[in-house]
């Protein structure tokens, strides 16, 4: 019997470190921690007419844990939000990293960060991970969203430490299903209060019986104020319906 690909690689230790490419040319480690990001609870963000918003289902499962100790979306400035799936620990560092380089830049400058330049910190960091021997990728993939010179921004980046910028993006579980629908559906002259009805409208197709509205918070930056404001829950209902 033939042995599977990837098995065969697992034999003959392709895998054992990120940085040995395997005969086709990938770094196995690197499409293991693709898979991790995958198992982690996703987040949807949007950019739209009046401002930029990120929700993310936080994935409560256990009625022992207080809802409000558990954030998906964080603040990096006062007009930067980002979301994260994947492992939660390299997450934490990676943000905190984001939120050190916006301090600094703002104390050197005088001025807020850009947002690309939040992105591209936390991308170089991922990329370095992938070519040192004796480290493992960071399991995470990381959406960052902010206002810009009036524009709203949405940059996303892999375990990789590629990044793009999007109009509209999903990352975690049914990440595919979630970019498909907003393929069809999203217009580039959204309101936010219209961006997070599709976005709850997704998430009631993907998830079915399973959406509960009080598992889900919000984070939006609108171009009026350029304030962060976060929603949870049945907030975040009343806030569409308004």
């Amino acid at each position: 019997m033939e042995i599977p690909i990837d098995m065969q690689h697992q034999v003959m230790g392709y895998d054992r470190t990120a940085t040995m490419f395997s005969p086709e040319g990938h770094l196995l480690q690197v499409e293991y921690a693709e898979k991790t990001v995958r198992l982690g609870p996703s987040s949807l963000g949007m950019v739209c007419s009046d401002g930029v918003f990120i929700i993310a289902d936080k994935r409560i499962r256990d009625v022992l844990i207080n809802s409000k100790s558990l954030n998906r979306i964080f603040e990096i400035d006062d007009h930067i939000i980002a979301s994260t799936a994947g492992i939660v620990s390299d997450a934490r560092v990676l943000v905190e990293r984001g939120q050190l380089v916006a301090q600094q830049h703002k104390v050197t400058y005088d001025t807020p960060i850009e947002v690309e330049l939040v992105m591209k910190e936390i991308a170089n960091i991922k990329q370095q991970f992938s070519q040192y021997g004796g480290a493992r990728p960071f399991g995470v993939s990381i959406m960052i969203a902010g206002i810009q010179n009036q524009t709203p921004e949405i940059y996303t980046s892999d375990v990789t430490g590629n990044y793009l910028r999007y109009n509209a993006n999903a990352i975690g579980e049914n990440d595919e299903k979630i970019k498909e629908l907003l393929r069809k559906e999203y217009k580039k002259n959204i309101t936010l209060k219209k961006g997070v009805q599709l976005a709850l409208k997704i998430y009631k197709e993907i998830q079915g019986s399973k959406f509960d509205i009080d598992k889900f918070e919000l984070c939006y930056i609108d171009l009026k104020n350029k304030k962060i404001t976060r929603l949870e829950g049945k907030k975040i209902e009343s806030f569409v319906s308004k």
